[in-house]
């Protein structure tokens, strides 16, 4: 019983860390991509003012719908947009970055 206990505390701990690796990676993403328009930590103002702040796209849109737009590949949003597309991974750890944002 307590080798059972053990290994699920182990298996939670791992999730754990590998969620937080996602948002590292997710976050790594978003400076990489879009930092050069959107604000991508908290309390920042946007470099450009047509691009809202990672915090607000986090609250404003269901993360879902963003996860759609990103595989298919986004190609409006504001003005200056690059087109670009990610892979699935990508996308999980951006998706898991803007999700620690609306905590």
């Amino acid at each position: 019983m307590i080798a059972a206990v053990i290994l699920v505390g182990d298996a939670a701990v791992a999730k754990t860390q590998d969620r937080e690796a996602n948002v590292i990676e997710g976050r790594a993403i978003a400076e990489e991509l879009c930092s050069r328009c959107h604000a991508i930590d908290p309390g920042q103002a946007s470099p450009n003012p047509e691009a809202p702040p990672f915090q607000e796209v986090a609250g404003r849109w269901p993360l879902s719908h963003l996860e759609e737009a990103l595989a298919e590949g986004i190609s409006v949003g504001h003005d200056a947009m690059p087109e670009f597309t990610l892979n699935t991974r990508q996308i999980d750890n951006l998706l898991a970055y803007l999700s620690s944002l609306t905590r």
